[in-house]
């Protein structure tokens, strides 16, 4: 599938990996649906002009990602791809200080980073669906954002990791699923980023994480997510996979 022409959903759409990947596709000539509980994405699409349009949307709600599917087909003609860069990072030990690690917190992060995932992946492959059959009958690709946190989870991120490792469970059965209808299905599964996640770091902390990427030792740039997301789409032949992106890194305990 080539970029040019194409139309995207992109969860998480108003900062960090979201932002990037939007702007990257945009770049290269497609246009996109950007998604985000954060209404700054009203300035990322207005900045990126006509290509690109945001909706507020919570992506555990149905109604609001069929909303978005519907707005990106009226507006640019259809949808051909998905994005999925929302989700949210929760700390807790399951057994701490103050006690047992709350079960909302746990739910939460689940319900967020697991099953919003997956809500806009049904959503938006169902309208995949109706596309015309491109070449290898490719009628469009979902690239959802993983972590290494789901094979290295460190202490107190019991939540966190379980979500992730529920989105590079499902890739490759979902891709499956989806390969009747020509939708291709992969992750990708980030090491340490430069996000606003990341915004409230200390220098020592910062250093400290930089120390433990084998090379390049840096933080990544959410760029290189974006870059890889471009090769995704474009490579027909990538399926089912999860890719770690991360400098090599190995989390340790904590």
């Amino acid at each position: 599938m080539r970029l040019s022409n194409s139309v995207f959903l992109i969860t998480g759409g108003a900062s960090g990996l979201g932002q990037a990947t939007a702007k990257r596709f945009v770049s290269e000539g497609a246009s996109v649906l950007l998604c985000d509980i954060n209404d700054a994405g009203a300035s990322i699409a207005e900045e990126l002009g006509e290509a690109a349009h945001f909706e507020i949307v919570d992506v555990r709600k149905e109604s609001d990602v069929e909303r978005a599917v519907k707005s990106a087909q009226q507006r640019f003609g259809g949808i051909h791809g998905a994005v999925n860069c929302a989700g949210i990072v929760a700390g807790a030990r399951t057994v701490g200080r103050s006690g047992p690690h709350a079960l909302d917190l746990f739910s939460r992060v689940i319900e967020i980073n697991l099953i919003g995932t997956f809500n806009v992946i049904r959503l938006a492959a169902h309208a995949m669906s109706e596309n015309a059959p491109g070449e290898d009958g490719e009628r469009g690709v979902i690239i959802n954002t993983s972590s290494v946190a789901a094979f290295d989870g460190q202490i107190g991120q019991a939540a966190y990791a379980a979500s992730k490792g529920g989105v590079s469970g499902m890739t490759l059965p979902i891709a499956r699923d989806l390969s009747k209808i020509g939708v291709r299905v992969v992750s990708i599964a980030p090491g340490i980023f430069e996000t606003p996640m990341m915004a409230g770091m200390t220098e020592e902390v910062r250093g400290s994480l930089e120390k433990q990427v084998p090379f390049p030792s840096r933080l990544g740039r959410p760029g290189e997510f974006a870059s890889l997301a471009q090769q995704i789409v474009e490579n027909s032949y990538l399926n089912g996979e999860t890719i770690r992106l991360d400098g090599a890194i190995r989390m340790g305990p904590r």
